[in-house]
């Protein structure tokens, strides 16, 4: 996987995302890695039906298109399409041999070449083979060549030269300068039908999944219910799926403890909800499951807006802004610890984090204060203005999270210390990113990148300089040449020590342009219904989703 995964909400369902080592947590001893209630295939019942709750209902399935690059979208097509690569407890990632039996670097000069050699009896659900044609097209399309394709990121497929057939069952993938993290392309694989032609790119996958090739097949997408089925697929060439069905299903996460209290839904993902967590453990038979994890929560601050386009006025914002404040709300009575994070990509548990915020990342309102005065905007009673307009920030914040516009509560308080007026803008859940984050419509808005097993590769497309309209996925807008090379050294070296090193050097220039401000590592704490095996907190992990299913009875069985 390339494109890193947004989740609006606090408490948001299981994404099955992935990094480094497990979290230490004081509070409560070492955190595992990875906490899903593992079991062998021979234990898990054959049947039965997984109710399994979205945060949000995206209308976009092409997890590779600007819009469906979420985390709710990888989630649902985990148990649909090819995934080549799946990543352990310790975010090691290893072929998937239902779709690649090797995948290795056969060349390192004059070019880099890997070679995948695919298993012969992979298929997709129209009949046709997986095949280089498929590899070919999707490294295409999200090349950035052609900008007819609306693509969420072009980190990685940039770099490919070509794609070529080999020997039988081979695909060799030749790049144009080294790329260390050529294990997260590919995953998920669409066929060649989807990315040979921009409109099917763009507009093919909306509101259904036309073509699958894994465990589960598409079943209906309801848009009225808000759910979406996968059922178990008999041409499944792989280990057949456990579960007879998989419904996921869009609520409010502030209904979430309620369904899963009343047994309506079979796993919830607490995230920092204190009061979903007292709710689920009072639920006779849940499993709490917990688990250190790479997905951390921050603000993004709209740099192409008016007001903090001034470099200086965003400087301001973040010194202004107590995270220990909001880290502690957000974290209260999880027996978590309420630690900041000082990087934009390693979480304070992982090889090779160190804390580069520097200045920025203390709450200093004198020097905030300080700032705001240079750029012009003078203190008028309790708020500042420049040329008569009050400085007045829209924080953004998604309905029904109460976690959101609590933070959005304490920064209104924190920035009104220093003169800046904050107006909470409630918009609807399933809204947040198509109409307000993608578009530009906000000054600040809260939510969590759900992280990888790679680091540097899927952010890029958080930090790269917007071309014009082509923002990727900066929605702050805002970036520099330096911060694109220093990214790009770092993606090009092969030595893991020296690649955390250039990471690190990147991530100081990022926190200097002063967009995104990291708040914490997000906690993974899931509550799921006993007996349910294989799924959890699965911390850096991946599910196998075949092997998802219940040691007992199914809900509703007899």
């Amino acid at each position: 996987m390339v494109a890193p995964l947004a989740c609006a909400a606090l408490a948001a369902g299981p994404a099955g995302c992935r990094a480094g080592d497990p979290a230490a947590a004081p509070a409560t001893g070492r955190v595992p890695a990875s906490d899903v209630d593992a079991a062998p295939r021979d234990r898990v019942r054959a049947g039965g039906t997984l109710r399994w709750p979205l945060p949000e209902f995206p209308a976009q399935w092409n997890f590779d298109h600007v819009n469906g690059s979420k985390g709710v979208v990888d989630l649902v097509v985990q148990g649909a399409l090819p995934f080549l690569m799946r990543a352990d407890a310790t975010g090691v990632p290893h072929p998937v041999p239902e779709y690649v039996t090797s995948a290795r670097v056969t060349a390192a000069r004059p070019r880099q070449v890997v070679t995948y050699r695919l298993n012969p009896r992979a298929r997709w659900s129209d009949g046709r083979p997986i095949g280089y044609r498929d590899f070919a097209a999707q490294a295409r399309a999200l090349s950035g060549r052609d900008p007819r394709f609306q693509v969420a990121t072009v980190t990685g497929y940039r770099q490919v030269l070509r794609v070529a057939p080999g020997r039988r069952d081979e695909v060799k993938v030749t790049f144009a300068r080294p790329y260390a993290d050529w294990r997260s392309l590919f995953s998920p694989l669409y066929p060649a039908s989807t990315n040979a032609d921009p409109r099917v790119f763009n507009a093919g996958w909306l509101n259904r999944l036309p073509v699958t090739a894994g465990p589960f097949r598409a079943g209906p997408v309801d848009q009225v219910a808000k759910t979406v089925t996968l059922v178990r697929d008999p041409a499944w060439w792989g280990r057949p799926a456990k579960l007879d069905r998989i419904v996921f299903r869009a609520m409010d996460t502030s209904a979430m403890p309620g369904a899963f209290a009343n047994g309506e839904v079979d796993l919830m993902d607490i995230g920092t909800d204190a009061g979903a967590l007292r709710r689920a453990e009072g639920v006779r038979g849940a499993v709490i499951h917990r688990a250190g994890g790479p997905d951390w929560r921050h603000f993004t601050l709209n740099a192409a807006g008016p007001v903090l386009a001034d470099p200086r006025v965003r400087r301001a914002v973040m010194l202004g802004i107590d995270r220990r404040v909001i880290a502690r709300s957000d974290l209260a009575d999880l027996g978590w610890p309420a630690q900041t994070l000082g990087n934009h990509f390693f979480v304070n548990t992982q090889e090779g984090y160190a804390d580069n915020s520097g200045g920025l990342g203390r709450y200093d309102p004198a020097a905030a204060s300080r700032l705001l005065d240079a750029a012009g905007w003078a203190r008028h009673g309790r708020y500042r203005a420049r040329g008569g307009r009050v400085l007045a920030l829209r924080f953004v914040v998604p309905s029904g999270v109460p976690g959101s516009r609590q933070e959005g509560e304490l920064t209104r308080a924190l920035l009104e210390r220093i003169g800046i007026r904050v107006d909470i803008k409630p918009v609807p859940t399933d809204d947040l990113f198509d109409r307000y984050v993608t578009p530009g419509d906000f000054d600040i808005v809260p939510f969590s990148w759900l992280g990888t097993s790679f680091p540097l590769s899927p952010l890029r497309s958080v930090f790269v300089k917007p071309r014009g309209d082509r923002i990727q996925q900066n929605y702050a807008r805002a970036g520099s040449d330096a911060i694109d090379k220093a990214m790009d050294r770092a993606i090009g070296e092969v030595d893991p020590v020296r690649a955390r090193t250039l990471v690190n050097a990147a991530d100081r220039l990022i926190w200097q342009e002063a967009t995104v401000l990291p708040l914490y590592q997000r906690p993974q704490i899931v509550a799921t219904r006993a007996g349910l095996a294989n799924l959890g907190a699965g911390g850096f992990s991946e599910p196998a989703y075949e092997d998802i299913g219940f040691t007992g009875p199914a809900p509703g069985a007899p």
